[in-house]
């Protein structure tokens, strides 16, 4: 079973100052990105012990981590391609068009969005999504990494509100990390995920 790696950063750890820093960022991605990426790997090996040896007493705990470690993997991943120095400002190309068609606005958007990540209780994740069975777009909210989602929805973009994700800037001050997310926001990358599920 191939193992899964830690993705390199797609740029540089202070690329993304002033409004996140380099220390979190490094922390971020060389410790938690990656730990979720080793409990991924720990977890398959687990249940793959499992079936050589037809023994499933800990089955609920290994798919158990299998889900939280697996999303976790995911979504950090999502999370570090949809953010680029010099970002932000508003949706382009085909995703300012889907957010007008099913928000009414971009302004609607956002604020909904900023809302929705704000009142996540806990750890978790705020993530725009493309639902190809409604064939509309949604916000979603992520207690920790997999609770609270829909089946079948194509991730399109996400924020990290775990307190590790902004702490050290911002410290307990979840809305300051919020409203300053939204000058990374790379919408080509965005739109290349729109892209690739509309295809």
């Amino acid at each position: 079973m191939a193992k899964h790696e830690l993705p390199a950063l797609p740029y540089d750890y202070n690329a993304l100052e002033p409004y996140y820093d380099e220390q979190t960022v490094r922390l971020h991605h060389d410790a938690h990105h990656k730990a979720y990426v080793d409990g991924l790997n720990n977890a398959e090996a687990k249940l793959a012990e499992a079936r050589d040896k037809s023994d499933f007493s800990l089955i609920k705990h290994w798919e158990r981590e299998l889900a939280f470690h697996g999303s976790g993997h995911l979504l950090h991943t999502l999370f570090w391609n949809n953010m680029k120095p010099n970002g932000g400002g508003p949706a382009t190309g085909k995703a300012a068009e889907l957010i007008e068609q099913h928000f009414g606005s971009f302004e609607t958007f956002k604020k909904q969005f900023s809302a929705a990540a704000v009142a996540v209780e806990g750890s978790g994740w705020v993530v725009l999504c493309y639902n190809p069975a409604f064939k509309e777009l949604s916000i979603l909210t992520a207690e920790k990494h997999q609770n609270l989602t829909q089946w079948g929805v194509a991730p399109l973009l996400t924020i990290d509100v775990w307190e590790h994700a902004y702490y050290l800037k911002y410290q307990n001050k979840r809305a300051a990390w919020v409203e300053a997310w939204w000058n990374l926001i790379n919408w080509d990358d965005v739109n290349r995920r729109i892209e690739a599920m509309l295809a």
